[in-house]
């Protein structure tokens, strides 16, 4: 397929949904100008304490992870296709005083743009999913780490990837190993759900062995790897939410969220 044209019709696809994001209440945005983090308890727990720390954060939407984690004393750069997000995230930087750098550019093109290197890079929640091949991302992401620096992914299980969510209920429709493009056209976001915006989307499955074995390749060290039945947003159908705020399947027939962390050994 021209994946060319893929990229081109999500980027447009996203650059529609920064409008609308950007007053919903998902992002709340009120709340998060007024201090509150959008940063959940899995990254929060696993990177600890940022301050004086270099971290690229990559597919970066509009920039609220991204300030937030320079709101903990992170030196951040955020990364994302989208044009409209990254100057959102810039006047979001400027109006609050804080000093990440923003990039507009395809995630796989990163090195063409950054040359520095990193202590951490972060990426979370709906990425990967967006890329066809993850071994040029995982050697981006080895040439952006220092020495011994990090690389943590928090993200949705490639299980509810398998889903078509536009049935009612959902139907379990594309391999777990599929390596064909799915595209889907629908009404709304995960983020405003009546709105009648339409997104226009190419996607690719990456099982989590696909993960580890390409990180592995770009010569990192795996640290660890965990799969949780809890998510922190409730963007999938028929979820309950459990005592401690998060998302789960009634049945918990299936994990909903994976972390992983890597260390740049040489």
């Amino acid at each position: 397929m021209d994946i060319q044209k893929a990229f081109d019709t999500n980027k447009e696809t996203w650059n529609k949904k920064v409008a609308v994001h950007s007053k919903s209440d998902f992002y709340n945005m009120a709340a998060f100008k007024s201090g509150a983090s959008s940063l959940n308890r899995y990254e929060l727990d696993s990177l600890g304490n940022v301050q004086g720390k270099s971290l690229l954060h990559l597919q970066c939407h509009f920039g609220q992870d991204t300030l937030s984690w320079s709101r903990l004393g992170a030196k951040c750069t955020g990364v994302d296709i989208s044009d409209k997000g990254i100057e959102l995230a810039q006047s979001l930087n400027n109006e609050l005083g804080l000093d990440a750098q923003f990039v507009c550019c395809n995630v796989l093109d990163t090195s063409k743009h950054i040359k520095d290197t990193f202590d951490i890079v972060f990426t979370s929640y709906g990425t990967i999913g967006w890329l066809p091949d993850l071994n040029p991302w995982a050697q981006m992401i080895s040439d952006r780490l220092k020495k011994g620096g990090e690389f943590y992914i928090v993200e949705f299980h490639p299980i509810a990837w398998m889903f078509d969510y536009q049935t009612n209920p959902p139907e379990m429709k594309y391999g777990y190993h599929q390596k064909e493009a799915i595209y889907d056209e629908y009404e709304g976001t995960y983020a405003e759900t009546e709105d009648k915006i339409v997104s226009k989307e190419y996607g690719w499955n990456h099982p989590l062995s696909e993960v580890v074995n390409a990180l592995i390749e770009a010569g990192l060290s795996i640290e660890y790897l965990n799969e949780y039945d809890a998510s922190p947003y409730d963007i999938f159908p028929n979820l309950i939410e459990n005592q401690d705020g998060m998302f789960e399947l009634q049945e918990k027939l299936y994990p909903l969220v994976f972390e992983l962390k890597a260390v740049k050994s040489n």
